[in-house]
């Protein structure tokens, strides 16, 4: 099933979704003080693209609530509203709601990436 799901995800959305991790994982990345933080979106960039049979574990520390606390300011409110808006969009209709989920999933993990990890 999650095979199905992650075809149907990437058709269906999962583009989009991981198109902007790799933005601004690209854009971070271009400063050498962003280095950390390009490398953390590209990680996640590739759970946005397939994230079904996927999990993530959040936990770090104070290291790394300061580092999202950066990352909210430059990047994550529009990714986290991106990912809720089309979330919403595919909970309006039953068949559309694990991808609505997912898109949930992302948005949360958007506000907060650093000390998560994907299981």
């Amino acid at each position: 099933m999650s095979i199905l799901g992650n075809i149907l995800w990437f058709i269906f959305g999962g583009f989009l979704s991981g198109l902007s991790w790799l933005v601004s994982g690209t854009l971070w990345c271009l400063t050498i003080v962003g280095i950390p933080y390009g490398i953390q979106c590209f990680k996640f960039a590739s759970m946005s693209f397939m994230p079904f049979g996927k999990d993530i574990e959040y936990g770090g520390g104070v290291p790394s609530l300061f580092a999202n606390i950066i990352w909210i300011i430059f990047f994550g409110i529009p990714m986290a509203l991106e990912n809720f808006l089309l979330g919403c969009l595919w909970c309006i209709t039953i068949v559309g709601i694990p991808f609505g989920l997912q898109f949930f999933k992302i948005a949360k993990l958007s506000l907060a990436p650093f000390g998560a990890k994907i299981v």
